[in-house]
């Protein structure tokens, strides 16, 4: 071991150090109550707490009594303290489970701890320092210990990974483990609740990331999946929590929007860019083209080919965002599958099939939440979740509940039903489920909460998805109410999932037709000049004036000023929906509306700067503007006796 040179403090300083480093080791003393490395844990305590003796007496002496080469000692063992800490503090933040995987690993840190420490117990100058006989015997008994460490991997952490990986095996061959053994496991792992379980969980989620590996991720799926059908099956479903809204039209996920596919709602593995313009994951927007369709799924135009570009650029963000947070984010093709194994599949299976059981036994409100909530959780991610769940026969049990009369068991049943609905297989099996149609819609227009009404909302954004079923909510002038009441008197969250919602099924021109007349154009405009959901609203606009609203855009007071406004100083994604509202309402409203473009102040240098700088969509339509711009002035050379109905605007800066 190198010796280094002491920091520049003073000696008691030093102590003073040392002595609150072994005061918070003195604190790990939890870690003896529960495997992995109780043992060395153990072993290195008591160690540290002789050394806090030694540190104590030490400070009672004149600093002038300290030879040099004891302060350097007492430096080295400052470094060595630091480092047992940061050991204890990552074996008490990290999962137990996981951690028993990695035993020899540990026991070889505990063990070069040992070695070190015996290293500078050697050369500390314990003979010149006057200190009591029964101290110093201490000391060099420590020392003669730390001298014959070896790696330890004690028989009852092998035994108790043992334990955990024939219940693994139980579950990857179909059978439920055995309800004594499971309990024997959590009750050595001090899993003594739903809360512990629940920690236990996270933090093995939370070492997904860091894995290089299929096989260790396969492994720590398997062990989320046992940890979580054990925590059902010994304890029940856990009490419901408040979970955050984050996001727009993800109801229960937290990624932000441009992050998730417009189709499946999941995190872009792959994002790629489509003819229109648009991003998609990769795997999704190929099931669509392989589906027959021939249009973008976001704006309903046709695309000219089915050529996919990858989005490097997003994809690097989606990246680096997930990294950030913990998050895992597989970049590559092969590891696509990698957390999906055959025990965690029959782990969620059983813990479905368990949840399901006990909900269909009708229970109490107060336990039929926590069940809600558990099967929302567990709906929350992964395909393999999903179908498990709606396999296992939730979703006839989830429907009557959209009416129930308690707040949080009606917003727990929607948002489950919401993230069963990501996966496109569950979508019949919710549409077609009895009372779920009106149901949902029922939540729509007079849920208790804001939270139920917008997870509503996405659940009808992500149903509609099937033409048919866009058409079917299309059709409903309960829908169409509803959703522009959500955008009227909303939160900003429950704004963004109705526009998001609108926006979808504007693809159809009957529907236009009847959010027309529930005034959405209006409210949009509106909407438009706000910042908290301006690019929805945009979105919806350029949706509208393309399938049958040009007209009804073109004739509202102030459209023009508003969408110029937005080419000037909005985001790059609101300047492109404004400038292809604009080109639809120019080309289908009148050479009123294209004398008011033509005329307005300062057009020439907004649609220049947008033609550099914008995104593929905006300069191709800023072009478009500017062409009808210069036929239209052109046209008024020729003759200037033409006059067109004045609807001139002052544009302000």
């Amino acid at each position: 071991m190198a010796i280094t040179n002491p920091p520049p403090t003073s000696p008691r300083q030093l102590l003073q150090s040392l002595l609150i480093l072994t005061n918070e080791i003195s604190n790990s003393k939890k870690l003896l109550q529960s495997p992995p490395q109780k043992f060395n844990s153990s072993s290195i305590l008591r160690k540290s707490n002789l050394l806090s003796l030694l540190f104590h007496d030490l400070l009672l002496l004149p600093p002038y009594l300290l030879p040099p080469s004891a302060i350097l000692c007492l430096s080295e063992l400052s470094h060595l303290l630091q480092s047992l800490n940061s050991l204890f503090d990552k074996i008490s933040n990290t999962s137990k489970t996981w951690l028993l995987f990695h035993n020899s690993s540990l026991s070889n840190a505990f063990h070069h701890l040992n070695f070190d420490l015996s290293t500078v117990l050697d050369i500390f100058p314990l003979s010149s320092l006057p200190l009591s006989n029964d101290l110093c015997e201490q000391i060099l008994l420590l020392k003669s210990q730390c001298s014959r460490s070896r790696p330890l991997v004690h028989p009852s952490d092998d035994h108790l990974r043992s334990h955990i990986l024939a219940l693994i095996e139980d579950i990857e061959l179909g059978t439920a483990p055995d309800r004594s053994r499971l309990a024997a496991v959590f009750g050595t792992l001090k899993f003594d609740d739903s809360t512990s379980c629940g920690v236990e969980i996270k933090r093995l989620e939370d070492e997904i990331p860091n894995q290089v590996s299929s096989k260790s991720t396969a492994t720590i799926v398997a062990l989320v999946g046992l940890v979580r059908y054990g925590k059902c099956v010994l304890f029940g479903p856990s009490t419901p929590r408040s979970l955050p809204k984050l996001g727009f039209a993800v109801a229960d996920a937290f990624f932000p929007v441009d992050f998730r596919c417009p189709i499946s709602l999941d995190l872009m593995q792959d994002p790629v860019v489509v003819a229109s313009g648009q991003t998609y994951d990769r795997a999704s927007i190929s099931r669509w083209f392989g589906s027959g369709h021939a249009t973008c799924p976001k704006t309903g135009q046709v695309l000219p080919h089915s050529d996919l570009i990858p989005n490097l650029a997003l994809k690097n963000l989606i990246s680096s965002w997930c990294q950030e947070r913990n998050i895992p984010f597989k970049t590559k093709p092969e590891e696509n599958g990698a957390v999906v194994n055959k025990a965690a599949k029959e782990a969620t299976r059983m813990t479905a099939l368990f949840l399901v059981g006990k909900l269909a036994e009708s229970p109490l409100t107060d336990a039929a939440n926590r069940i809600v909530h558990e099967l929302r959780a567990l709906a929350k991610t992964g395909s393999e979740n999903r179908a498990s769940i709606a396999e296992a026969g939730a979703i006839p049990l989830l429907v009557p509940l959209l009416g129930s009369d308690d707040p949080k068991l009606q917003v727990n049943a929607v948002t489950a039903l919401f993230n069963l609905s990501i996966l496109e297989a569950n979508k019949e099996a919710i549409m077609e489920s009895n009372g779920a149609f009106d149901g949902l819609l029922g939540v729509l227009g007079s849920g208790a909460t804001w939270e139920a009404k917008e997870n509503a909302a996405a659940t009808v954004l992500s149903l509609s998805a099937i033409h048919s079923y866009r058409k079917r909510f299309g059709k409903d002038s309960r829908v169409v109410g509803a959703l522009v009441d959500l955008v009227k008197v909303g939160p900003t969250s429950s704004r963004r999932d109705a526009f998001a919602a609108i926006l979808n099924l504007a693809g159809d021109r009957d529907t236009v037709g009847r959010f027309l007349e529930k005034g959405l154009v209006e409210l949009a405009l509106t909407e438009a000049e706000k910042e908290e959901a301006a690019e929805e609203a945009l979105a919806m606009l350029a949706a509208i004036a393309k399938t049958g609203g040009a007209e009804a855009l073109a004739a509202t007071e102030g459209v023009v000023t508003k969408l110029m406004k937005v080419l000037m100083n909005g985001s790059d994604r609101g300047k492109e929906h404004a400038a292809a509202a604009l080109v639809a309402v120019s080309q289908k409203g009148g050479r009123g509306v294209l004398e008011e473009l033509a005329c307005t102040p300062g057009i020439e240098k907004v649609l220049l700067e947008l033609m550099a700088s914008g995104t593929m969509t905006a300069r191709a339509k800023a072009a478009a503007l500017g062409r009808m711009r210069r036929r239209w002035m052109i046209t008024r050379v020729i003759d200037p006796t033409v006059r067109f109905p004045s609807r001139t605007a002052t544009l302000e800066a």
